[in-house]
């Protein structure tokens, strides 16, 4: 019998101690640079937002930090996003149409392949009631609007981070 053997942990070891020994070297080739970058594991964001001024905005922040980000409008295209590939991270908003992201985030809890996905909550619903909720169903944080990209930026790298090392 064969198993599939888990790399990620050693690529992560090489990945770490060239990029040491890269920076303590007086000459670096950019070709170098890139190589590894290239084979830095692609991370898959998906971002539930109707709102399309706030998930194109998104989109180009993420994909400027490296992430493929698959974007919904609501919960009735989440399927078909979901088929596309697996996914790293959810980004979702509170105040979709038909399905609300709280109920989303509850139903996507109870599905197996979803419940261990960290969900980010980005929403105008900035009550206190609002928030308790929105950890209730399974946020792994809760970011009011108006935002600020650069701690919804950390937040996001923290996570994957905590998830996938």
């Amino acid at each position: 019998m064969s198993r599939k053997i888990d790399t990620k942990d050693l690529v992560y070891k090489i990945e770490k101690l060239t990029k040491e020994r890269m920076s303590k070297s007086d000459v670096v080739d950019m070709s170098d640079i890139r190589r590894l970058k290239e084979r830095k594991i692609q991370r898959t964001i998906l971002i539930i937002e109707d709102d399309e001024t706030i998930r194109a905005a998104l989109k180009r922040v993420f994909e400027g930090e490296g992430y493929r980000v698959l974007a919904a409008i609501d919960g009735t295209q989440l399927s078909s996003v979901l088929d596309d590939a697996p996914v790293d991270l959810i980004v979702l908003d509170v105040g979709l149409p038909w399905i609300n992201g709280f109920e989303l985030a509850e139903m996507m809890r109870a599905n197996q392949d979803l419940k261990e996905i960290p969900l980010v909550f980005l929403s105008a619903r900035t009550s206190d009631a609002d928030v308790k909720r929105g950890f209730e169903v399974g946020a792994s944080d809760y970011i009011k609007k108006p935002f600020d990209i650069e701690k919804v930026k950390r937040t996001v790298n923290t996570l994957i981070h905590l998830a996938h090392g």
